[in-house]
C-alpha cells in the first residue's frame, strides 16, 4: 500500500500569533539531523500487551523456556563460569 503525503499542521503559538507549522517538514527536518549525525531509522516491532490472549502467551512461552532450561545440564556450569568472568561480582 503506498502512502501518500498529507500535509498535517499545527498551530504553534509563537511571540503572541498564532501560526501553522508544518509537521511533516518538521519531522523531515528532525530526521535529517539525526542522519547527519550518522544515525539510521529503525522499526521495531513489539508484542500488543493490549490482546486478550497476551497473558496466556507469556505463561506458555516461560513455561517452555523453564522446560529448556531443566533439560539443559550444562547451564549452571555456563553461568558459574560467566559470573567468575566479572571482576566486580562477589557472592
Amino acid at each position: 500500500m503506498t502512502r501518500k503525503n498529507h500535509i498535517r499542521t499545527v498551530t504553534c503559538n509563537t511571540h503572541g500569533s498564532l501560526s501553522m507549522v508544518h509537521v511533516n517538514s518538521r519531522v523531515q527536518k528532525h530526521r535529517n539531523a539525526l542522519r547527519m549525525a550518522g544515525l539510521r531509522p529503525v522499526q521495531i516491532w513489539v508484542p500488543d500487551t493490549r490482546c486478550p490472549n497476551f497473558a496466556e502467551e507469556c505463561r506458555r512461552q516461560s513455561h517452555l523456556a523453564a522446560q529448556a532450561d531443566k533439560a539443559d545440564t550444562d547451564m549452571p556450569h555456563f553461568m558459574d563460569e560467566a559470573l567468575a568472568d566479572l571482576d566486580c561480582w562477589k557472592e
